[in-house]
């Protein structure tokens, strides 16, 4: 069984092993594969492990000999599952390896919103607390989050994760989802316009469809209290970003913390790179060493279970 993996580098930089698929089979590893070399680089293989590289109806037209594709991740958007589907290749994604990185990520950000940290901890280098007048100095308002009101909009493992915290924290937590559970003890569900009209902070967790792309707009915004907060660790498209610029700009919300955009690598001309109060990080939730070794393990199950002849998280069922 020959295997190619196309774009291992995120997953596993170095610090992680692939002794898991090397013994499933034949394994070549790439850090990263340019479009015009997909087909190439796939050659005759059986196997194609992709994170990011599209595998497109054209690609797969192009290497008959793949019986199997695995992604590397959660969402799997970049593979043409339909046509996979017709050709008898089955698909399997990740779920749920991210959950506990993703809901102490989203959190973080909430909390260097509250105190910035790293903000006062490079004024403390700088000199400005060896120069105060006083005992302590701060440049930004503090904020204490007990009493405050978290409203999640999609409320899965990851929503459910980031409220278990949130409620940790003395938070009150109201969640909105199409798939809500009743009586669940961290949350109450509420309806959209509830979230946004009674939250301080707004947290999303829900997957990007037709129905969810820019469910954070000038409309919804203005629906929100002034000062609002609002944290993005889902994807990058279910925020109108120019809107949210010129909401943070104005005031309405005080603050933004995203892991996600709307392209990425993000791009120079994104609106929210010259905007004040919002924080950026390079989609980064999911990493952290102990949630990438989560994903290696079900990756290789995955793909063992194929082996053996059945299948587990499969996505394009036929």
């Amino acid at each position: 069984m020959k295997i190619v993996i196309l774009d291992g580098y995120t997953e596993n930089p170095g610090d992680l092993s692939w002794e898991g698929f090397e013994k499933l089979g034949s394994l070549t590893v790439y850090d990263r594969t340019p479009s015009e070399q997909i087909i190439e680089r796939i050659g005759n293989a059986n196997i194609v492990i992709t994170n990011k590289t599209p595998i497109t109806a054209s690609t797969l037209e192009s290497c008959p000999n793949i019986k199997y594709i695995g992604v590397l991740a959660t969402g799997y958007n970049i593979v043409d599952t339909a046509k996979a589907k017709k050709m008898g290749i089955p698909v399997t994604n990740i779920p749920t390896y991210g959950t506990n990185a993703v809901g102490q990520f989203t959190i973080a950000l909430l909390l260097e919103i509250c105190h910035r940290i790293g903000h006062h901890a490079q004024a403390v280098k700088a000199g400005k607390w060896e120069t105060s007048p006083d005992f302590c100095f701060w440049d930004y308002p503090l904020i204490e989050l007990a009493d405050k009101t978290l409203g999640i909009i999609g409320f899965g493992r990851i929503g459910q994760k980031t409220a278990q915290i949130a409620h940790a924290l003395g938070m009150k937590v109201i969640a909105h989802d199409e798939n809500s559970v009743p009586n669940n003890p961290i949350a109450d569900y509420a309806s959209l316009d509830e979230i946004l009209q009674k939250s301080d902070v707004i947290s999303l967790h829900c997957p990007l469809t037709s129905a969810t792309e820019g469910i954070i707009n000038k409309n919804s915004i203005g629906k929100m209290k002034d000062g609002v907060i609002i944290l993005n660790s889902s994807r990058g498209p279910l925020i109108v970003e120019q809107d949210l610029a010129d909401a943070l700009h104005c005031g309405k919300v005080y603050a933004a913390g995203l892991d996600v955009v709307s392209v990425e690598p993000i791009k120079g001309n994104n609106p929210l790179l010259k905007t004040k109060n919002c924080f950026i990080t390079p989609h980064i939730a999911w990493a952290p060493k102990e949630s990438r070794q989560r994903l290696m393990d079900i990756a290789v199950a995955n793909l063992d279970a194929f082996i053996k002849g059945t299948l587990q998280n499969l996505v394009n069922e036929y």
